[in-house]
């Protein structure tokens, strides 16, 4: 590993690269990733790059490495779980300065998720023929 990336605590932009290339191709964790980025780096699958070549980037593959790279891989997978996770998106109206001047534009609320629960009770009713299956509602988180 390099002595100067070391002590900047930056590091190389095609270490960072390296790692992303890895995680990609395996979305896993430390130790599979660690087998993975071995597997890349001996066939030279990221930019032609080998392990000797790597090294010249600050991605070292010893024991004596392999804290720094561990810690380097965990804020990558990091940053990548976080570019992954689902968005909101709101649609608004876009007004310009000469509008608002001349238009009532109507404000666009924040989108609302309510849940609405009924107490049904039926007196009376007899029951259903037996070709009608019962329907089951079941709550399920929004996204799922």
């Amino acid at each position: 590993m390099d002595l100067r990336i070391a002590a900047t605590g930056i590091p190389d932009p095609d270490a960072v690269e390296f790692i992303r290339f890895c995680y990609r191709r395996r979305r896993v964790g430390w130790p599979e990733l660690y087998d993975e980025m071995c597997g890349v780096a001996a066939r030279g699958l990221f930019r032609g790059l080998v392990a000797d070549d790597l090294a010249e980037h600050g991605i070292g593959f010893s024991l004596f490495d392999m804290p720094a790279l561990a810690a380097l891989a965990q804020r990558i997978v990091v940053e990548e779980q976080a570019a992954r996770r689902p968005m909101t998106v709101v649609i608004a109206a876009v007004v310009t300065e000469e509008a608002e001047a001349t238009v009532d534009v109507p404000v666009v609320a924040e989108p609302v998720a309510v849940t609405v629960v009924e107490s049904v009770s039926r007196t009376g009713v007899e029951p259903s023929p037996r070709s009608e299956a019962p329907v089951r509602f079941a709550a399920v988180p929004a996204g799922a």
